[in-house]
């Protein structure tokens, strides 16, 4: 199992611009269909200092099948320096159609404001929480900081004896599961 690395985001954030967004940043191209009642599988938490990389996890999860709430593209509209009320509640609003949410930890994960909100209210809504290490160098270990530790965090790895690649939440020492699994709340344990 291996934590998802920066170098990595950089080959997406490369091929998207080359291949699909003839050289435009991150806001310009990942505005897609917009729906206010939309339902995504994951809220992609993270600090907005880290745009690039986001913009570029975005499409690595979605190239796994997986919907992506970010809120800067769906709800470019929203003030991201001022905290206030309307803003709290369409995040809470978008949280409630959100299946899971990821926080995307990184160096700039201190600095912002919302992600430890987000990660609260959402744990205390639904409870499908994992934390996504974007890792400066190849590693295939998370060590949490202080309340991140609690919460499964997410790597990648090949399913055995096959070249299919997977995201793979790592609950416990020695326990992971597919991500598509966890995020439809299936528990190996609780199977009769």
């Amino acid at each position: 199992m291996s934590l998802i690395t920066k170098d990595l985001l950089s080959r997406v954030t490369s091929y998207r611009k080359v291949n699909l967004s003839k050289g435009l940043g991150a806001p310009q191209i990942l505005n897609e269909s917009f729906s206010v009642d939309k339902e995504y599988d994951i809220f992609l938490s993270h600090s907005y200092l880290d745009k690039e990389e986001i913009a570029s996890l975005k499409i690595y999860l979605e190239d796994f099948g997986f919907t992506v709430y970010i809120d800067w593209i769906e709800d470019n509209q929203l003030n991201r320096n001022s905290v206030t009320k309307e803003t709290a509640e369409r995040i809470r609003y978008r949280m409630q159609n959100c299946k899971s949410l990821v926080y995307a930890f990184s160096r700039n994960s201190s600095l912002s404001k919302w992600m430890p909100w987000e990660l609260g209210y959402f744990d205390g809504i639904k409870g499908r929480v994992a934390v996504l290490p974007i890792s400066d160098y190849e590693s295939d270990s998370f060590n949490g900081t202080e309340y991140l530790g609690i919460y499964p965090y997410i790597t990648q790895n090949k399913i055995a004896n096959t070249d299919n690649l997977k995201l793979w939440v790592r609950e416990s020492v020695n326990k992971y599961i597919i991500m598509d699994s966890w995020i439809k709340g299936y528990n190996p344990s609780e199977r009769n």
